[in-house]
């Protein structure tokens, strides 16, 4: 997850400044959100569970892409003077396949407008796409290349980009039957990488994805939303994990963060990125991103 928004701030008058040039305003006061010792704590604590799932190599390269994204937040906001939470890691058990349920923000107020719901919104997933980028593309050439021996065992799907970065690099094909890919652990940190990205930017409700809807066209946020959600349910057939994700849709809910005006157009710089932070979501998208051999 990325980040979220308080949604009693939504229905405050008292939170609710009458002007964003104002002195009084609560965008131009300086709130107490910087948790250091939540954030050191949380980061101390995915960084172990990480390391005992994967290794050092693989908790340092994680750590470093789900920073970036979350980072990537946290700048937008304090940019646009939008006081929100450090970012706080969620460690989970090495068992889990990562080490880590990922990491989220939490805005403290209302966003103003739509210019800036997009440099939030977008933000994330671009810092943590160029992170994870030279991540996976370095990972894959320590990886190496070995026929299919017909042992049971995970199979990780493959997007574009790997596609992409697999010919490029070990100069193969992902998707031949014949041949599989032993991911270096760094390579493994940045195929997650990309798949958080890409898990972020469906655009539903609270997702970053969701937000960069509604920034670039409030009407069509709606139909679209629901029509990814739709699109789960047969994805589901492939891979269950996108019930789970259906339901964690459900109960974050459909709507984006609450606007104090709605009606500011976008100019073409932030129209610009939304159409890369769509094209991202494309080459990151992992139909399947697990399966049994």
């Amino acid at each position: 997850m990325n980040f979220s928004v308080k949604q009693n701030d939504q229905n405050s008058l008292e939170e609710i400044p009458p002007s964003l040039d104002s002195p009084e305003s609560e965008i131009s006061k300086p709130l107490k959100t910087e948790n250091w010792w939540l954030f050191f704590l949380l980061l101390s604590g995915t960084l172990v569970t990480t390391y005992l799932s994967g290794g050092l190599l693989f908790s340092v390269s994680l750590i470093l892409i789900l920073g970036a994204h979350e980072f990537g937040h946290y700048w937008a906001s304090r940019r646009n003077g939008v006081h929100s939470t450090l970012p706080y890691f969620i460690p989970a058990p090495p068992v889990f396949i990562a080490g880590t349920f990922g990491a989220f923000i939490q805005i403290k107020q209302v966003i103003p407008n739509r210019r800036v719901l997009m440099e939030i919104g977008c933000a994330g997933p671009i810092a943590g796409f160029i992170v994870a980028l030279p991540t996976l593309i370095y990972g894959l050439s320590l990886s190496y290349v070995s026929p299919v021996l017909g042992i049971e065992g995970v199979n990780f799907g493959s997007s574009l980009i790997l596609n992409i970065c697999a010919e490029l690099v070990l100069g193969v094909d992902p998707q031949s039957s014949d041949l599989n890919i032993n991911l270096h652990p760094i390579a493994f940190a940045g195929w997650i990488g990309m798949l958080v990205t890409a898990l972020n930017l469906i655009p539903i409700g609270q997702l970053d994805g969701g937000h960069i809807v509604f920034a670039l066209s409030p009407k069509q946020h709606k139909w679209t939303g629901r029509l990814f959600f739709l699109a789960l349910f047969p994805l589901g057939y492939f891979w269950t994990g996108w019930f789970f994700w259906a339901v964690m849709i459900v109960l974050v809910g459909f709507k984006t963060a609450p606007l104090l005006d709605e009606t500011e157009e976008l100019g073409t710089l932030h129209r610009v990125l939304g159409v890369v932070s769509i094209a991202i979501f494309l080459v990151t998208f992992i139909p399947i991103p697990f399966s049994l051999l």
